[in-house]
């Protein structure tokens, strides 16, 4: 790439970064220390402002790169990600959103922890919600390594390597000093980039075709080098029948996982009422749904504009198809319109980065510091010698959870990190259905017994969460994405005994499974007067927080 573009792409980088570093600081100096503040920003945004957030949070780089790499890679089956990525939401939006609002205060646990045992419930659902948000932003870490390879020519690994611990280092000053006020309004401001980049883009393939999609999809067919086959499902997952359980595993992950996932659950405690949580998923399933169906458009244009050829030449996962063929429509390399539009795609990609980090960071930070922490302290206040919360203890304790939040997203920044830096080859739209498949085995079945099975027990929960975590971490580690294969981890071994490349097929079951065998098999009986309680709160929203 030429000094143009990275001069320019720095330029715009370094504008957005000195916004979002500026609204943190401001957010920063009319903050106070209570927990309520630092998770939830107050509860004062209006649906619109949390549906644009929520969409922000969501609209990942595996999104704008990974997605419309594996379209312009293996065509039709590289849809797989769009659809299944928006058809969440309808999960999400019937049976999530309203519910887990009146529930909970700040997590996951909240609500799961409102009729259980709360230590040991707490204890599994925050782990459980570390590892996922850990697997998510090593995806977005490989998108940030990918893009400044890119920018610089591809000829630095060191300068990919310091791009990840530069964005670590971002997204943790974000989370520390911002918190959720912060890292909402970056998500607002990145959502509004990237969908403006993405219309712009994509008027751009049309008007290149002359609006005619038809001829869009042949020559992108045509330069694919697979023929029309490029256009019926069976590139990817076609192959044999272990590509087709992948097809099905990974279908699965992506409808269940969304409703599992730690950073989009906690956005619904920003707004004040389960009415404004149901209008703000509204909003964001607008913008999504019009969002996917560009990243449609880009993938199979850069097929056609650049070739499949030409995408996997510059990166073999696709990674770049987006800012390539942003630089195609412009004018191509040395011109002006292709450094401008070249410049401002990356832009708006690394901003995507930032801003999904400091989300995911943050909700990661909160499991650690109000689910893992909290429960340790309360046990011992409750020890035998210890006091009740007065007002001001509370008050205390509360500061002390927020300052154990903050100390946390830097341990999981580098966390992130470190795996990021290991997993930079790998394309960030499967990463992140890793992550799915994990919230959709772990998250979800906990959740909806929780909220719609009236004998569900503690054990159950712990049982629940552990079943769907345990097989899912351990198939990942033993398919052919850790070892055994060219494309894998660690290259030069082979250890992979399981044929998936995502576990969701097995895994989601058993941690469903996992919670039904802990239930029948409890001891304790299900505690009905909770159950009511919390059946009526999550009907009706009276005694919600």
């Amino acid at each position: 790439m030429s000094g143009d573009h990275q001069t320019l792409a720095l330029l715009l980088f370094s504008a957005f970064i000195a916004v979002t570093l500026a609204i943190t600081t401001w957010v920063s100096r009319n903050r106070h220390g209570s927990a309520e503040e630092f998770y939830a920003g107050g509860r004062l945004f209006s649906p619109m402002e949390n549906g644009f957030a929520i969409a922000g949070d969501y609209m990942s780089a595996a999104s704008f790169l990974g997605i419309s790499g594996l379209i312009a890679l293996f065509g039709y089956d590289g849809m797989l990600y769009s659809v299944g990525f928006l058809v969440a939401w309808l999960v999400v939006l019937f049976l999530v959103a309203e519910l887990v609002r009146n529930c909970g205060r700040f997590t996951l646990a909240d609500v799961v922890a409102s009729r259980m045992s709360e230590r040991p419930v707490r204890i599994a659902a925050g782990t459980s919600s570390v590892t996922v948000s850990v697997l998510y932003l090593v995806a977005q870490m490989v998108g940030a390594g990918s893009l400044v390879a890119l920018l610089l020519g591809g000829t630095s690994e060191a300068a990919r390597s310091w791009t990840v611990i530069g964005v670590g280092a971002l997204m943790v000053i974000y989370v520390s000093f911002g918190g959720m006020r912060a890292t909402t309004w970056i998500q607002i401001v990145k959502a509004v980039l990237l969908m403006a980049g993405a219309i712009a883009m994509t008027v751009l393939v049309l008007v290149r075709f002359h609006g005619d999609f038809n001829q869009l999809l042949t020559t992108a067919a045509e330069r694919s080098g697979h023929g029309k086959d490029f256009l019926s499902p069976g590139l990817k997952y076609g192959g044999d029948w272990t590509a087709r359980f992948d097809f099905i595993s990974l279908g699965l992950a992506l409808v269940l996982g969304t409703a599992g996932l730690p950073h989009i659950l906690s956005r619904f405690y920003t707004v004040p009422t389960a009415r404004a949580a149901r209008r703000s998923v509204v909003w964001s399933i607008g913008l999504i749904g019009s969002f996917y169906l560009m990243t449609i458009v880009l993938g199979f244009g850069a097929a056609a504009v650049l070739g499949s050829d030409e995408v996997r030449a510059s990166s073999a996962a696709g990674n770049t198809a987006v800012p390539l063929l942003a630089l195609d429509l412009g004018g191509g390399a040395g011109s002006t319109g292709g450094t401008v539009l070249f410049a401002v795609v990356a832009a708006v990609a690394f901003a995507t980065i930032l801003a999904v980090v400091a989300g995911i960071t943050l909700a990661s930070s909160a499991s650690v510091a109000h689910d893992l922490y909290a429960s340790l302290k309360r046990k011992r206040r409750r020890a035998p010698g210890g006091t009740g919360d007065s007002g001001d203890e509370a008050a205390h304790a509360q500061r002390s959870e927020v300052a154990v939040a903050r100390v946390a997203s830097v341990g999981i920044g580098v966390a992130a990190i470190g795996l990021g830096l290991l997993a930079r080859d790998l394309n960030v739209a499967f990463l992140v259905g890793l992550a799915f498949a994990v919230a959709a085995s772990a998250n979800l079945p906990v959740l909806l017994y929780s909220l719609f099975w009236r004998n569900f027990t503690t054990r159950g929960a712990v049982w629940s969460v552990y079943g769907g975590l345990i097989p899912a971490v351990l198939l990942v580690l033993l398919s052919p994405v850790v070892s055994g294969s060219p494309e894998s981890l660690f290259p030069g071994v082979d250890f992979h005994v399981f044929p998936l490349q995502n576990p969701g097929l097995v895994s989601i079951p058993l941690g469903f499974l996992a919670g039904w065998i802990g239930t029948v098999t409890s001891r304790e009986g299900p505690d009905e007067a909770k159950h009511a309680e919390t059946e009526v709160r999550a009907l009706t929203g009276a005694g919600a927080v």
